[in-house]
């Protein structure tokens, strides 16, 4: 029995990623997709009584969007939002208040990446582009801890 405790990582997209991360990522889309999924029934319940001749509901679901990714702290996660159709021919759409059609970025990672640069990168003060970054509770993570990863990582490369 070895006792080797190294953590392998996969490189997914590119980018590293352990598994930890990637149950977060999957726990992400998942909550997504139910939120989106309640929205969505929320507007079909708006229309339960409109039903033509036949007694078939007027307004109903009619597939997905394309999937699209959504950069988030902990990375891309990929959504998919349903869209409806009328059988009149009415126009009626659904737009998710969580997922709007323009989001690219989660709002906590726009507001952090003038923070990493302003605070982070040109002035050099980590702590504070950090805290916004990951949050306030993340402990160990400072300048020098990036500073040395940062050695590290050069080293890596040179070898």
């Amino acid at each position: 029995m070895e006792k080797d405790k190294v953590l392998e990582l996969t490189r997914q997209n590119g980018l590293l990623s352990d598994p930890l991360t990637q149950l977060i990522k999957e726990g992400a889309r998942e909550l997504i997709h139910r939120a989106v999924e309640s929205e969505l029934q929320s507007l079909l319940s708006l229309y339960e009584d409109d039903v033509d001749e036949a007694g078939r509901a007027r307004v109903v679901r009619n597939g997905y969007h394309p999937e699209r990714e959504i950069q988030t702290g902990i990375g891309p996660v990929c959504v998919k939002v349903p869209k409806v159709r009328t059988r009149s021919g009415a126009p009626v759409t659904f737009h998710s208040a969580l997922v709007p059609p323009y989001v690219r970025k989660a709002k906590s990672l726009e507001a952090a990446l003038p923070w990493l640069y302003l605070k982070g990168v040109s002035s050099g003060e980590m702590d504070d582009a950090l805290k916004v970054l990951v949050g306030p509770d993340a402990e160990g993570l400072s300048a020098s801890t990036v500073c040395r990863l940062k050695k590290e990582w050069k080293g890596q490369y040179d070898t």
